[in-house]
């Protein structure tokens, strides 16, 4: 992980999105520690996709244990087979 100052930033600014394209995260450290974080795509894409998985896991959790509390519903099966 990389941490730079705006001002450095905006003097190397290739290199330092090149460095994050290739992995390597780079802090920019802020007035009033309103730090950002620059990542490649990929990075975010991949974050952004296990966010999803632990929410949908813990819903599923939540289900789960409804299902287990005997909060479910019972329902008659349909059968809509047409011959």
């Amino acid at each position: 992980m990389i941490a730079t100052k705006p001002i450095d930033l905006r003097a190397n600014l290739k290199s330092y999105l090149d460095n994050a394209f290739n992995g390597e995260p780079v802090i920019v450290s802020r007035k009033n520690n309103r730090n950002v974080v620059i990542v490649s795509e990929r990075e975010y894409n991949d974050m952004m996709k296990a966010k999803r998985n632990i929410e949908y896991q813990e819903k599923l959790q939540r289900g789960i244990s409804a299902l287990n509390a005997g909060k479910g519903i019972e329902h008659e099966i349909i059968d809509d087979v047409d011959q």
